[in-house]
C-alpha cells in the first residue's frame, strides 16, 4: 500500500500521522512537548525528549494503521537550534527555540553597526532572535569548549529536521533541506548555499553546518522503521504545500503555537517593504521556489497561555464555549506581546498587554479577545502583502486553532476575503507525506498531488468594512500603546 508516515515536530508536541495515497488520515499519535522557561524571554526544549516523544509518536500511528508506509516525511518546527556532538549523538545543551529572544541585544548591536541590509539582501530575512544564527552563536559562546570544538570539527548544528534526521540514520545522514535553511540567516537564498560571508559575520564555523537539499527526494533510511526519508520542509513550508498552494498569489495561514501566513512568488524572490520576509518555499527538482511570509510570534500558545498561566480554561478545547458565552469583548483586547512581537513590527523588546478592562470585564472577555488577538495579528499580515502589491482574494487555513469556527469566521470578516478550511487541517502533516511521496515515487509530481486538497468549509465575510475598520483601528491603537512602552 503506497501510505505515507509524516513526522510533524512542532513547538507544542510531536506528531507522527499516517496517510493513505489519496490524502486520508489513516492514524496517528502525538505527545506535548515540556516548555522550558530558565528566565523570561528564553524558550528551550530538550532535544532528547523531542527526539525520544517522536519515535514514540511513529510507533503508535504505525501500529494504529497496521500499513508499512513507502516512505517517511519530516516537517519540523523552524529555526529553533541544536548543538550535538558528532560521536555521541548527545546534545550539548538543551535547544534553542525560535520564541527564544535572548539574542536580542547582539541583534540590535548588528543592526547598529549598519549590516542588516546587506544580511537582508543575502538571505530575505531580518535581524532578529527568532532566527537561528544568533541562536547558534550564543550556544558556542557559553557553552564551554564549545566553539573550539566546534571549529575541529567535533560537533554538529541542526534545526529540528536536521536533528530527526541524524538519529533516524543512526548518525550516517547531517543534512537538511533549502526551507529549513532559508530560516537560519547563514543561507543565500539566491545563490541556495551557505554564505562564507554570514558566517564569518555570525561567528559560525562551516563545519558545523549540514549539507542542503531539494524538499523532495531520498536523504537516507531510517533504520528503525525501515523506509526512506524522501521529504522535508520547515512546518510552513510544509503547510503550504500540503494547501496546494503550489502557484503564485496563492497564500496559506497557519494557526499553531504562532500563525504564519505565506504567499507563493514562484520562481522570484520578491522582497517587501513592509515588514514581511523573503523566504524559501519547498522545493521539488533543482528550481528554487520563493514566498512571502509573516510571522506572528503567539497564535494558538495564548490559548495555551489562559490556560497554563491564567487558569481560565481547565482544557483548550474548551476556549470556543467561553469566548461565545459573551457577544463580543466588551472593549477588551489582549496584544499577546509574550515574545516580542514579529511582523510586521519586528519588535523583539514588546511585552503583552490586556487593555480596555472595565469593572465588568469578566473571564468571557478576556477568552474572547484571546481569540480575536489571533486573528487581528493574522489581518495585520495579510495588510502588509496588500501593501507590497498582492491581491489576495481568498485565504486557505489550516492547523489546530482553524478548527475554531468563532476564530475562522471573525477572520473572514476582518479581511473581507473568504476565508477556506480543508477537510484535512493537518496540513503540515499532509505536506510532509506528499513531498515524501514525491520523493520516493509514489506520486510523479505536484501537480498529481494537487488534486488531494478538498474544502471543507468556506467562511465568508458578514461584518461591515466599516465595521471592520473600527474594529482593526481599536486593535492598531492597543499595539501602539504596547510599543510605546
Amino acid at each position: 500500500m503506497d501510505a505515507l508516515l509524516a513526522l510533524d515536530q512542532g513547538t507544542s508536541s510531536s506528531r507522527a500521522v499516517v496517510f493513505s495515497r489519496d490524502g486520508r488520515v489513516l492514524a496517528s499519535a502525538q505527545r506535548e512537548l515540556t516548555q522550558h522557561f530558565p528566565q523570561p524571554g528564553w524558550v528551550e526544549h530538550d532535544a532528547a525528549e523531542i527526539w525520544a516523544g517522536q519515535v514514540e509518536c511513529a510507533r503508535e500511528a504505525l501500529a494504529k494503521a497496521g500499513v508499512k508506509p513507502a516512505a517517511i516525511g519530516i516537517t519540523n518546527q523552524r529555526e529553533t537550534t541544536v548543538l550535538w556532538d558528532r560521536k555521541t549523538g548527545e546534545p550539548l545543551h538543551k535547544a534553542l527555540v525560535w520564541q527564544d529572544r535572548r539574542t536580542a541585544d547582539f541583534c540590535e548591536q548588528l543592526k547598529a553597526q549598519g549590516v542588516e541590509p546587506r544580511v537582508r539582501a543575502l538571505t530575505g530575512l531580518v535581524l532578529d532572535p527568532y532566527f537561528s544564527a544568533t541562536k547558534l552563536r550564543w550556544l558556542l559562546d557559553n557553552v564551554a569548549g564549545a566553539r573550539e570544538r566546534a571549529e575541529r570539527g567535533e560537533l554538529a548544528f541542526g534545526t529540528v529536521d536536521t536533528w530527526l534526521l541524524w538519529k533516524l540514520t543512526d548518525g550516517k545522514v547531517h543534512a537538511t533541506d533549502a526551507s529549513n535553511a532559508s530560516r537560519t540567516l547563514l543561507f543565500d537564498i539566491h545563490r541556495g548555499d551557505w554564505s562564507d560571508e554570514l558566517l564569518g559575520l555570525f561567528g559560525i564555523p562551516r563545519a558545523l553546518l549540514p549539507e542542503v537539499r531539494p524538499s523532495a527526494g531520498v536523504f537516507g533510511q531510517a533504520q528503525e522503521f525501515g523506509m526512506p526519508i524522501a521529504g522535508i520542509a520547515g512546518d510552513q513550508q510544509a503547510a503550504l504545500f500540503g494547501q496546494a498552494a503550489l502557484q503564485p498569489g496563492q497564500a496559506k495561514n497557519t494557526y499553531g503555537t504562532g500563525c504564519f501566513l505565506l504567499m507563493h512568488t514562484g520562481a522570484q524572490a520578491r522582497a517587501s517593504a513592509h515588514g514581511l520576509v523573503t523566504t524559501r518555499a519547498a522545493q521539488v527538482g533543482p528550481a528554487a521556489q520563493y514566498a512571502l511570509e509573516g510571522s506572528v510570534f503567539v497564535g494558538g500558545a495564548v490559548v495555551q497561555w489562559l490556560r497554563d498561566g491564567l487558569g481560565l480554561i481547565r482544557s483548550s478545547s474548551e476556549i470556543q464555549a467561553l469566548a461565545e458565552s459573551v457577544p463580543d469583548s466588551g472593549g477588551v483586547t489582549l496584544v499577546p506581546a509574550f515574545a516580542g512581537l514579529g511582523a510586521p513590527h519586528w519588535r523583539a523588546d514588546a511585552r503583552g498587554a490586556i487593555v480596555g478592562l472595565t469593572r465588568g470585564s469578566h473571564r468571557g472577555h478576556i477568552a474572547r479577545a484571546a481569540v480575536e488577538s489571533i486573528a487581528f495579528q493574522s489581518a495585520e499580515l495579510l495588510q502588509a502583502m496588500r501593501n507590497d502589491g498582492a491581491a489576495l482574494t481568498e485565504l486557505r487555513v489550516d492547523g489546530g486553532a482553524s478548527a475554531n469556527d468563532l476564530l475562522m469566521q471573525f477572520q473572514a470578516d476582518l479581511l473581507g476575503i473568504p476565508v477556506l478550511r480543508p477537510q484535512v487541517i493537518e496540513t503540515t502533516a499532509l505536506g510532509a507525506a506528499l513531498l515524501a511521496g514525491i520523493g520516493s515515487g509514489v506520486y510523479a509530481s505536484p501537480e498529481e498531488v494537487s488534486g488531494i486538497w478538498q474544502l471543507d468549509r468556506a467562511f465568508e465575510p458578514r461584518m461591515s468594512r466599516d465595521e471592520a475598520g473600527a474594529r482593526l483601528a481599536q486593535w492598531d491603537k492597543a499595539v501602539r500603546q504596547v510599543l510605546a512602552e
